[in-house]
């Protein structure tokens, strides 16, 4: 049997992903995978995925150059979810934080506080193709 027999993937065939950077076990992301994105990180060793609001497949980093080296995929126990972790090059968010989870709730909801500093610009990580 076949891990994929083991994976419950959405109406979609979409199944989400957790992204940890494996080094300070923090969470840099959540994405969306169909299986040929999970096939084709698994043949890499670089993070692909699905987006749903662009319709379109793509690799971590394609533009960007903040590329995910994959160290450990696992699945939860209803095999609805992935973990993925990995070696992380550059921010994570395309916001340019290191993680895509820069913000926290104050108080009773009603504000919200940036945690962690910007490394980068989204126009620093995306420079205009010329």
């Amino acid at each position: 049997m076949s891990f994929y027999d083991k994976l419950k993937f959405d109406a979609n065939g979409l199944i989400p992903a957790i992204i940890q950077e494996q080094k300070t076990g923090r969470v840099v992301m959540m994405a969306w995978m169909n299986r040929a994105s999970l096939e084709s990180t698994i043949a890499t060793g670089k993070t692909h995925f699905w987006s749903r609001s662009r319709q379109k497949y793509w690799m971590k980093g394609e533009e960007s150059g903040n590329t995910q080296t994959v160290r450990d995929i696992a699945f939860d126990c209803d095999g609805d979810v992935l973990l993925i972790q990995v070696e992380q090059k550059g921010p994570a968010c395309h916001e340019g934080y290191n993680s895509c989870f820069f913000r926290s709730i104050d108080g009773k909801g009603e504000t919200f506080k940036t945690t962690e500093p910007q490394l980068l610009t989204p126009e620093q990580m995306y420079k205009k193709k010329g």
